[in-house]
């Protein structure tokens, strides 16, 4: 037992009486507070009183908005007193100059306010730790950034050049301003607003740390209100010391091994001030092509999470809730050996306390357990009951009776000319001038092919991936082994050739391209954000072809509820198209998961809104697809496969992560 909690333990007992008092009652009785989160001393006070900060990571955007109040009181339930959260620069502002705070109408928002979210948390007697971006890593595409940045080819994201530095203060003036009265000085929840994110890991080569830009961010905060909150950073100390650090603002530290040279090293570098860890990793995440769902033993994470508070230090689980990286927001990272290129699966289940789903797990009890021994307030606070788990339902298997073929879906998206060569999606001028940021990208063009055969070349390499249709017909193989990633058509494939069928005549050649995500992790210079066909020209029998029509193939909500031309399904076509089913629900809806397990791959929407991205490939088999997105009635369920449809939607009421 640490001395803070010793020391505290004894205070409490004066408090003869006061047994059941909320967080709240005991932190700020009758509303007053004198005094913000300090850390300073061996341990945390908040408005002068000492406090553990016993914390889960719990992303709103990831978590149904109808789920937030369950899954805080879960939170709160396992003995927590905060909740942390990243905020999602890339979802609040979807294009350039237009922000959303859940008031925009589109399929995100009712995800996006932000401040009910911190309102709700207080409400269920949370404190809470914000993490406002710009860069929230997260496996979230981009770290959280907006691709219109890309836009800038002199971009330098995470640093003091101007290009980045005012869009990013931008939307802090945007944001902040949603939150400043909810900070715990003025009576809200918000304790700690982080300043910047594993920044020691990110550096230019020649300068590890912009301290203008990092002091650009605590100048902000301070300017929109938020002064008197306590700041930090978060890094791993071990590995980068106090790189990415503020002079004054607390240094924390994130892993899930090698603790002890972790907080060594963070208490050497700052002796006088409480140790927090700010993100205890809980479990891991998953790549695409892993093969395995990544998982952590509960009992080695028990062991360290009692380790960490042992050695007095608050902790934030990360994650207490994974959730779900709806849509194309799954991001991806970079890596020194196969396939180089990682990007993540939709489920961010991650192993974490909760399930994806929400539900309980073996962690979430060993949580309890391990809590119960060093929270300083038991017995002076109680923890309620945790809520029950939610239902979940294989609704009956719903077969595919509609198809839309690849000429039909993209006579209903616009098309841009270029004769200047292939642009990267970014570019496009779309969306207020911002670009493309999601989904596939199409490009055809006409061209003289000699028999028997001519040949395709790809200057650079492709993000991500792509197939080849000439004519209307797929000439290029889906995914089948590991070695297929250096291929054509694949993102470690550089200056890769395929061969095309000719007849000495004038056809139509297409390429498709998916962006499978932006890097959310790492140096600057290992970035490939562009997506499309960028890095180089295409050639065919060594013509270099300039002239091209652009479809981007965004899926937006309203697209896909409006698609026309359905025709009779009597088989998966050969080439890339869009399926759909239709499911009854004659009861209130309850959660299940879509099993795509015989499908190629693709993504799916039920009435409209992108459960994410599937692929047979795995490990991930099924998408998460919670009941508020299901309605009594008719539900339609849409599916943009690229290689083979199966011929029905199934149904399943357990997950399948590998």
């Amino acid at each position: 037992m640490g001395p803070f909690v010793s020391v505290l333990l004894a205070s409490l007992l004066l408090l003869q009486g006061s047994e059941g008092v909320s967080l709240y009652e005991y932190y700020a009785p009758g509303g007053v507070v004198e005094a913000p989160l300090v850390a300073q001393g061996e341990v945390f006070t908040l408005n002068n009183k000492e406090i553990l900060i016993l914390s889960g990571a719990f992303h709103y955007f990831r978590v149904h908005p109808a789920y937030w109040r369950d899954t805080l009181r879960k939170l709160r339930a396992a003995g927590l007193n905060a909740v942390e959260t990243y905020v999602s620069w890339n979802l609040h502002e979807p294009r350039e100059g237009v922000y959303d705070f859940g008031d925009l109408g589109e399929s995100m928002s009712p995800f996006l306010d932000v401040r009910a979210f911190v309102q709700m948390a207080q409400e269920e007697d949370l404190f809470v730790i914000l993490r406002p971006g710009p860069y929230i890593c997260s496996e979230w595409d981009f770290g959280g950034m907006p691709s219109y940045l890309l836009r800038d080819h002199n971009m330098q994201v995470r640093t003091y050049y101007e290009g980045f530095r005012t869009p990013a203060a931008r939307f802090f003036d945007h944001l902040l301003p949603h939150l400043v009265d909810l900070q715990f000085v003025h009576g809200g929840p918000i304790i700690a607003v982080q300043v910047e994110n594993e920044y020691g890991h990110f550096g230019y080569d020649d300068d590890p740390r912009d301290t203008l830009y990092l002091e650009f961010l605590r100048d902000n905060l301070v300017d929109n209100g938020f002064g008197e909150s306590l700041f930090f950073t978060s890094d791993t100390p071990a590995q980068t010391r106090d790189l990415g650090s503020i002079p004054g603002v607390l240094m924390t530290a994130n892993f899930n091994s090698n603790l002890e040279e972790n907080l060594s090293v963070l208490k050497e570098l700052q002796p006088d001030r409480p140790l927090l860890v700010t993100e205890f990793w809980t479990g891991w995440f998953d790549h695409w092509l892993s093969g395995v769902h990544a998982t952590w033993s509960p009992t080695k994470f028990s062991e360290m999470l009692e380790d960490i508070l042992q050695h007095n230090a608050s902790v934030n689980m990360y994650m207490f809730i994974g959730g779900t990286s709806f849509g194309f927001m799954a991001g991806a990272n970079t890596l020194d050996v196969w396939p180089h290129f990682a990007p993540d699966v939709s489920s961010y289940d991650y192993d974490a306390v909760l399930t994806e789903a929400g539900d309980y797990t073996e962690k979430y009890s060993l949580v309890k357990e391990v809590l119960a021994k060093f929270n300083p307030l038991g017995g002076i606070v109680d923890d309620p009951e945790p809520p029950p788990e939610r239902t979940k339902v294989a609704y009956p298997t719903a077969p595919v009776t509609d198809v839309i073929d690849l000429p039909t879906l993209l006579s209903q998206h616009p098309s841009f000319e270029t004769s200047e060569g292939p642009i990267n999606m970014e570019l496009l001028p779309i969306n207020n001038q911002s670009g493309q940021s999601y989904g596939y990208i199409l490009y055809t063009t006409n061209a003289y092919l000699a028999a028997p055969n001519a040949t395709l070349k790809i200057r650079g390499h492709v993000r991500d991936m792509a197939q080849v249709l000439v004519d209307g017909e797929v000439i290029t193989k889906p995914y089948s082994n590991p070695l297929d990633v250096s291929a054509f058509g694949f993102w470690n494939g550089l200056d890769k050739e395929l061969s095309l069928p000719g007849g000495d005549a004038v056809a139509e050649v297409s390429i498709l391209v998916e962006n499978l995500a932006r890097v959310n992790y790492g140096q600057p210079h290992k970035y490939h954000q562009k997506k499309g066909l960028w890095e180089g020209p295409v050639l065919i029998d060594d013509l270099q072809i300039n002239e091209w029509i652009m479809y981007p193939l965004e899926f937006k909500a309203e697209l896909v509820n409006s698609l026309t031309g359905w025709s009779s399904f009597s088989g998966s076509l050969d080439t890339p198209a869009v399926y759909r089913a239709s499911v009854d629900i004659s009861e209130e809806p309850q959660d299940t998961w879509l099993d795509m397990s015989t499908w190629g791959k693709g993504v799916a929407f039920v009435n409209g809104f992108n459960l994410g991205r599937y692929w047979n490939a795995g490990p991930t088999k099924t998408l998460y697809l919670p009941a508020p997105l299901l309605q009594e009635g008719a539900n339609e369920v849409v599916v943009f496969e690229q290689y083979t449809a199966a011929s029905e939607i199934v149904f399943t009421d357990v997950p399948i992560l590998s």
